[in-house]
């Protein structure tokens, strides 16, 4: 155990280990690159984190920096959940719901609870969390919260950024302070603190009120974004502030989440689902268009591609045996409307059918439950893609995330398409047509050369069509490792300058999640790609009790 390790294990009440095995199994989360720790820590309660960011801060005043990079169960698949010195391992104490308001609906959270136990919790209180992602299962509120979470509810209710009401945070140098938003009174008094605290709202705000124009004309017009961070939504028009936009979506880049206070919404378990089967593309952005300009936005609208379909026939033919009639069509819309209204939501499913019907599109709507849960299992075995395994041929998740605006749609999909062609690469598409977000995972072997030189062209080729389309680089996922040497080309030079400033107004030594969001270069993640890319090991190695 090195000295580190050895200081941390005398201060801290969770668990220290510097394992071969531990830092193995650590140097990966769900992404295809690998760097490996020089410490894990389980910390016990938020003392613990401020304990172990302080030390990490005195040690970079005296020269020596060791980042600090905070994980959940490791499902990022942008490389955010690693680092190459201290790692926070949240799920194995710090889980609990602190506590839940059934009244307003307000819960109070740490970051290792598991999205799919919040939900459950919240269903029996007859209430839920709605942009949860697919991998709800596993994933963690904290890396929620870290990356922007959205998922298939999104096009209706937003994403995670839109739930997050506050937030304790632990700042670089291990200062605990509370993120809400102030009035312009509040604001003064903080900016007025001789703290570190004190320091970054004054220096944040000048950085604001200097670089209003800059900020303004930066925006992406997209329905979802989780790209660079949202210095947009800290300042609003009436002098009121508050940090928390910003931390959302931050990647642990500028504090450490150990507490969060969301709301959340009425749930609604009875809707109705259309499925829609086309044969153009151009029709279904038509079709999408139309539904989104409805008196209520649909609570998804969700898209599968034939090429999904085929990959799910060929390998596990039972999994829509009786679902989806063959031959397959190019695309299948899943539209779903949960009004608690049930009289309103039949007239808006109503007004979907005539829209369909309008442009001739074949459709469905479930008859019942079961009905309605074998039809959404179309959209849901995109998870059959993501685990299969050909050998070391894998799905590898390096252009998964990009949003454009919903009218290029389809020029989009044309694009991506145009993209597999020129490299011969099979390709499945799926994901949330309402917000023009798609995720896509080429099948590629690590282990073998060409395969290697492939990812970076793919990764380049398919990130200059996002920006060129006017999207954004990541729609719900973030930057992470993957993404951040686009948010110069995203952003432009004005825009991402301010980036910089604000990490170093929050980290001034660089010791959060470094390698991540921001400075990053094509050429500094090159060296950390994979020789074999899995995600199997990502539910283990918690210490127990």
């Amino acid at each position: 155990m090195n000295k580190v390790a050895h200081y941390l294990q005398e201060h801290l009440l969770g668990e220290v280990t510097t394992s071969a095995a531990a830092l193995e199994y650590f140097s990966t989360d769900g992404g295809v690159f690998t760097v490996k720790p020089s410490v894990i820590v389980y910390p016990r309660n938020e003392n613990d984190v401020r304990k172990t960011t302080r030390f990490a801060w005195q040690l970079a005043e005296r020269g020596r920096v060791i980042p600090i990079t905070a994980r959940g169960r490791g499902s990022d698949q942008a490389g955010a959940a690693i680092g190459e010195g201290i790692l926070l391992v949240f799920p194995a104490h710090m889980k609990r719901i602190i506590e839940l308001d059934t009244r307003s609906g307000t819960v109070v959270i740490e970051p290792g609870v598991v999205y799919a136990q919040l939900q459950q919790t919240l269903h029996s209180h007859g209430r839920f969390l709605p942009p949860y992602p697919s991998s709800i299962d596993f994933s963690t509120l904290g890396g929620a919260i870290a990356n922007n979470a959205a998922g298939e509810k999104t096009i209706k209710y937003g994403c995670t950024r839109d739930y997050v009401k506050s937030l304790r945070l632990v700042l670089a140098n291990g200062e605990v302070i509370e993120t809400r938003r102030l009035n312009k009174r509040e604001l003064n008094k903080k900016m007025g603190l001789a703290t570190f605290e004190g320091e970054i709202y004054r220096t944040l705000d000048a950085l604001i009120e200097e670089n209003k124009e800059t900020i303004k004309s930066s925006h992406i017009d997209v329905t979802k974004n989780s790209a660079g961070y949202d210095i947009a939504d800290v300042k609003r028009k009436d002098g009121s502030f508050d940090l928390t936009p910003l931390i959302v979506g931050s990647q642990g880049t500028l504090g450490v989440v150990t507490e969060a206070t969301l709301t959340t919404e009425p749930y609604t378990p009875k809707s109705t689902l259309i499925v829609g089967y086309f044969d153009d593309l151009d029709t279904a952005k038509d079709v999408v268009l139309e539904l989104r300009k409805l008196p209520e936005l649909p609570s998804a609208i969700e898209v599968v591609d034939e090429n999904l379909l085929n990959f799910i026939d060929q390998n596990n033919p039972n999994q829509l045996k009786g679902i989806v009639e063959k031959p397959f069509h190019k695309l299948v819309l899943l539209i779903e409307f949960d009004n608690p209204n049930e009289r309103l939501q039949k007239r808006l499913a109503k007004k979907a059918q005539k829209i369909l019907e309008k442009h001739s599109i074949t459709y469905q709507v479930a008859k019942d439950d079961h009905d309605k849960e074998q039809l959404w299992k179309i959209r849901h075995s995109a998870a059959a893609v993501i685990t299969h395994t050909e050998g070391k041929t894998k799905a590898l998740p390096i252009i998964e995330d990009g949003v454009v605006p919903v009218e290029k749609f389809s020029e989009y999909l044309n694009g991506v398409y145009a993209i597999f062609e020129k490299y011969n690469i099979t390709i499945s598409i799926w994901g949330h047509a309402g917000n023009a977000n798609l995720h896509m995972q080429p099948f590629l072997d690590l282990s073998q050369v060409g395969d290697r030189q492939k990812v970076f062209k793919i990764i380049d080729d398919y990130y200059n069509l996002v920006i060129s389309l006017g999207g954004s680089t990541s729609g719900e996922h973030s930057d992470g490792r993957l993404r951040a040497p686009y948010l110069r080309q995203l952003y432009g030079d004005d825009m991402y300058a301010l980036f910089q400033k604000v990490k170093s107004i929050f980290d001034p030594y660089g010791i959060l999640n470094s390698g991540v969001k921001i400075d990053v270069t094509l050429d500094d993640v090159k060296p950390l790609l994979r020789h074999e890319y899995s995600m199997e090991h990502l539910f283990d190695h918690l210490p127990r009790g």
